[in-house]
């Protein structure tokens, strides 16, 4: 009798803590706005443009870092062929809208990085951005879908989607005389590293969707990590840029989402759909 008396306290402040720790992605959201909005407008880097990737390939410029976006072509296509016939399976139901929208934002990311990177300039880097931005969108409504909200979210994969398209924009049309302003855009990246996890945490997802979840996410900040080195890695091994490397780092991580959507598909009737709430 005594243990239990003793026990709950402890089961009543965890069970508190839970009902707190809901709320911390949204805090940590604001958080993000609120630094964000005192910071002031972030800009892009002079001599963003100056790639160390100098390779042709038969009259081709650049060849590693056109060629390289190959692999979010493939993966993306592969995805939207092998998930097509399976968005109602009670495993994919409540994302499907938003890793639609994630799947299309691959595929368009080859043709908009590849066209940048033929002649980089800031005009075909808003082409370049815009797909980024709405793969991060979609992944941002999938996930949210099937924890936080467990029920289909089309609505929010096309809000997301609409914002990915201003964050790009805003960017675009503030750009006079290279002082763009870069905060949404960021944004949009810097949210999924952040609330994916915590989200799958929190709402008690499978294992095996918070361990390839979290490496895809883990996979993605070192290619942010090779992309602000990109004169450094060639300097080091000579062959490969960070840039190149950047975009095969991230075709990984788009890989690894990927497999596991496809695995999902495998599951048996048993296993509860993702995002059952651990109480």
């Amino acid at each position: 009798m005594s243990s239990i008396a003793n026990n709950f306290p402890i089961a009543t402040f965890r069970c508190r803590l839970r009902r707190w720790a809901v709320h911390l992605p949204a805090f940590i959201t604001v958080l993000v706005v609120v630094a964000m909005l005192a910071h002031g407008v972030i800009v892009q880097p002079a001599g963003y443009h100056d790639f160390a990737d100098h390779s042709q390939l038969g009259g081709l410029p650049h060849a590693a870092d056109v060629l390289s976006n190959l692999g979010f072509a493939l993966v993306g296509l592969w995805g939207w062929v092998r998930l097509s016939a399976h968005w109602q399976h009670r495993q994919l139901r409540a994302g499907g809208a938003g890793y639609r929208l994630f799947l299309i934002g691959l595929m368009l990311t080859a043709v908009g990085s590849g066209y940048y990177h033929l002649a980089p300039d800031d005009f075909r880097l808003a082409w370049d951005r815009l797909p980024i931005a709405l793969a991060c969108a979609g992944l941002i409504a999938a996930v949210r879908g099937e924890t936080v909200a467990r029920f289909a979210v089309r609505s929010e994969a096309a809000l997301l989607a609409l914002f990915a398209v201003a964050s790009v924009g805003w960017w675009h049309f503030t750009n006079g005389e290279g002082a763009g302003d870069l905060r949404p855009y960021l944004l949009l990246q810097l949210l999924p590293i952040v609330l994916i996890p915590l989200w799958q945490w929190l709402y008690g997802s499978d294992r095996r969707d918070r361990l390839y979840f979290g490496a895809a996410l883990a996979v993605y900040v070192l290619a942010k990590v090779a992309e602000l080195n990109d004169h450094a890695f060639l300097a080091t091994n000579g062959l490969l840029t960070g840039h190149t490397l950047k975009h095969l780092l991230a075709t990984l991580a788009a890989w690894l989402i990927v497999v596991r959507l496809i695995q999902r598909t495998r599951a048996g009737a048993e296993d509860s759909p993702p995002g059952r709430f651990s109480s």
